[in-house]
């Protein structure tokens, strides 16, 4: 959908969805004002209207469903809140649909603030820039077989889907290829010296190495402190760590 037709469409929209939060109030939750929504846009006539509308991402035998509040016509994009404001956590879901969908422009609608509070969000990147992957191994070890596995499939992820994505995704899918959840999600006791503070949860490769997922593009260097520190405290012996910036994916293992 070029932008000025979009611009056209969220003209009517925008009319319902204040229709919508007058008749209603401000105190609904998210879904029924989805709900009202929907049903004044099809009354209105204005094409097709589809709500919560599956968008599937996979990989080999890996499969994540996301779902989206609001489609018109096959093309418009509108991600629903009900929210004290829109955060930037809101945007980041937002894009990451549009990524997925190799679509150049979306829109967020909170119903909660005095006046419903919108936002339309462009998509900055084509696919073929998603998947311009610059890999820094200068820091990586692999002297093991689950090192390499982890630095395969974070590889084989990032030629499949791209980067940019919530990292969420990719650490799901991760956590899935390494043998699941029940697996990989562990607690490991923290000390002190000889006092014992509790028990940790950390994704394991094995019984004495962890795995961490990151995407800061800035921070990175003040984020590694941390990471030792949780490895000093712990008896884990390593952790290899995956940050991705944007365009570059930098694998450091940490190790005592």
């Amino acid at each position: 959908m070029r932008q000025e037709e979009f611009a056209e469409l969220d003209y009517r929209v925008m009319r319902h969805a204040f229709d919508s939060q007058t008749e209603l109030g401000r105190l609904c939750d998210h879904h029924v004002y989805r709900n009202d929504l929907a049903a004044r846009l099809a009354t209105a006539g204005v094409g097709a209207v589809r709500t919560e509308v599956p968008l599937t991402v996979t990989c080999q035998d890996f499969r994540k469903v996301y779902r989206m509040d609001l489609v018109l016509n096959d093309a418009a994009v509108y991600e629903l809140k009900a929210e004290a404001s829109l955060v930037s956590e809101h945007e980041a879901q937002l894009l990451n649909y549009l990524f997925l969908l190799g679509a150049s422009q979306g829109k967020l609608v909170n119903f909660r603030p005095v006046r419903v509070q919108s936002r339309f969000l462009n998509n900055p990147l084509t696919q073929e820039a998603r998947r311009r992957i610059q890999v820094d191994l200068s820091r990586w070890e692999e002297s093991d077989g689950r090192s390499r596995l982890l630095h395969e499939i974070m590889i084989a992820l990032l030629e499949e889907w791209g980067g940019f994505l919530d990292l969420a995704l990719y650490i799901e899918a991760l956590t899935y290829f390494l043998g699941g959840e029940e697996r990989v999600m562990q607690s490991v006791p923290l000390r002190r010296e000889a006092i014992a503070l509790g028990n940790q949860r950390v994704h394991l490769l094995s019984h004495d190495m962890a795995f961490r997922v990151t995407a800061l593009v800035d921070g990175a260097d003040s984020y590694e402190p941390q990471l030792r520190a949780l490895l000093r405290h712990s008896p884990l012996r390593a952790i290899q760590w995956i940050n991705l910036a944007h365009q570059e994916v930098r694998f450091v293992t940490l190790s005592k």
